[in-house]
């Protein structure tokens, strides 16, 4: 297999940052796309919504398969690696919109309460929403259909916001209502420091003089959204990452490790087996 692929934000509709596909045409026509394989790996530089409307089936998300069925949705972040499932015969629709119509038409506290969108880490992609989406679908479409464009852009923004937060409400999830603390940019700072930074350093130290802040301080934070400490979330990160080099190339062990920041296999060995209880080689081979 190639390496993952990085997949940008591409409409037929012609449109920048915004999109619903219906699943069933979307499906029929993935052989037809060139640059990569839906059915493989790959990683996308948006946001994505999968809806579920009639059917069961599967989808991967980082490696993790989840078992859809009629009012799942799926929630992939930015960023994530994901895959759909060959010969696929659920239907629903995916709606598909960039980081740019995010920060142009959401307010700044939405984003900082619809923790999915920068925080996937520590919440769960699924959810089963049935009575929510079909209102919030027929609530889209009906916009979009619609011929008069005056603020379509900002009620198409309103619509999703409101569904998100109804959607992040309806999860309930205890260890996400500190989101609004002053901490959180701080967490999510945090966050992307280490998805930028993870192959040079694993050291919570350095993290902390990028953020000015001291490692106590840091792992309080760090522990305040996850339960975690910070080592644990950089550490975390980094199997994520190689699991995910593991999984979508045939590049040798010592390559890997290479690229993800290790200098000697049997560190890079030792630190995946620690983490998994596996090695590299037993990972794959269970694949």
């Amino acid at each position: 297999m190639n390496n993952i692929p990085n997949i940008s934000f591409q409409s037929e509709e012609n449109t920048k940052d915004f999109e619903l596909l219906n699943l069933s045409k979307l499906f029929a026509r993935l052989h037809t796309i060139n640059d990569h394989n839906p059915t493989l790996p790959h990683r996308i530089s948006f946001f994505a919504l999968l809806f579920v409307t009639k059917g069961t089936g599967k989808h991967q998300i980082d490696l993790k398969e989840y078992n859809l069925t009629e009012g799942t949705v799926l929630k992939i972040a930015k960023g994530q690696v994901h895959s759909f499932q060959k010969d696929a015969k659920y239907e629903g629709f995916l709606l598909l919109f960039t980081e740019d119509f995010l920060l142009n038409y959401f307010s700044k506290s939405s984003i900082n309460i619809i923790s999915h969108l920068y925080n996937y880490h520590i919440t769960s992609p699924i959810s089963n929403y049935i009575n929510g989406n079909e209102t919030f679908l027929n609530q889209l479409i009906l916009e979009l259909k619609t011929k008069n464009t005056f603020a379509k852009k900002n009620i198409v923004a309103a619509l999703l916001d409101l569904y998100l937060l109804r959607l992040e409400r309806e999860s309930n999830n205890h260890k996400l209502q500190n989101n609004n603390s002053n901490h959180y940019p701080i967490f999510i700072e945090f966050k992307n420091f280490v998805e930028t930074n993870y192959v040079t350093t694993r050291n919570v130290k350095d993290y902390g003089k990028m953020l000015f802040i001291s490692t106590k301080l840091l792992n309080q934070i760090v522990k305040k959204f996850t339960l975690n400490t910070a080592k644990s979330f950089i550490d975390n990160y980094v199997i994520l990452e190689v699991k995910r080099s593991i999984v979508s190339s045939n590049k040798s062990f010592k390559e890997i490790a290479f690229e993800n920041g290790f200098d000697e296999v049997t560190n890079f060995t030792k630190f995946f087996k620690k983490h998994t209880e596996l090695t590299p080689k037993q990972f794959k081979m269970e694949l």
